[in-house]
């Protein structure tokens, strides 16, 4: 049921002809660690003029809350839908100009992120950034988990440089380095 929720979001994106990513559990899942996950996290780019075709592209199917979308087009925040049939529900992270998102933008992966279904996905590198963020924010080993499930799953193909940049730049250097040293890894 969650591979045809994912598939129909992208589905759905890719026909808007939005910037996005796919980021979040679904992200570290494909780059690291597998778990269970029942949401799906996506950063976006969305113009204020660009959220009416956004809500029409899902409302046949989810609820999704016209002026929740345009707060977080004009605030750049989050808004999410949610499967009326399922309850499964997706997270829009909508992302503006900083030189971060303008960098995880760029650096995106387009991959089969389901049979049959091509999307793009956040890198390797920047899925880990967001996951040490997203510990600053709400501290979680999870986050630290996935983090490290990543630097482990991809240990020799990591761009360092890259990391330790922007681990830098957003006060996460001590995380980075912990779960590069394996730290924080479940083993199951």
């Amino acid at each position: 049921m969650e591979q045809e929720f994912l598939k129909d979001i992208i589905c759905r994106l890719e026909a808007s002809g939005a910037t996005y990513a796919i980021t979040g559990s679904v992200a570290s899942n494909f780059w690291g660690i597998p778990r269970t996950t029942h949401d799906v996290d996506v950063v976006i780019l969305l113009a204020v003029q660009e959220v009416d075709q956004i809500v029409a592209r899902f409302a046949d199917r989810y609820y999704v809350s016209e002026p929740m979308v345009r707060e977080a087009a004009l605030r750049y925040g989050m808004f999410n839908i949610i499967d009326f049939s399922t309850s499964l529900k997706a997270d829009f992270w909508v992302r503006g100009s900083d030189p971060f998102n303008q960098s995880m933008i760029s650096r995106r992966r387009r991959i089969e992120l389901v049979p049959g279904q091509e999307g793009y996905i956040g890198s390797a590198e920047d899925v880990l950034l967001h996951k040490l963020v997203w510990n600053t924010i709400t501290p979680s080993e999870r986050q630290l988990a996935d983090a490290a499930g990543i630097a482990a799953v991809q240990a020799g193909k990591l761009d360092q440089a890259y990391l330790r940049q922007w681990a830098k730049a957003q006060g996460t250097e001590a995380q980075l380095e912990e779960v590069l040293q394996g730290k924080h890894l479940k083993h199951t």
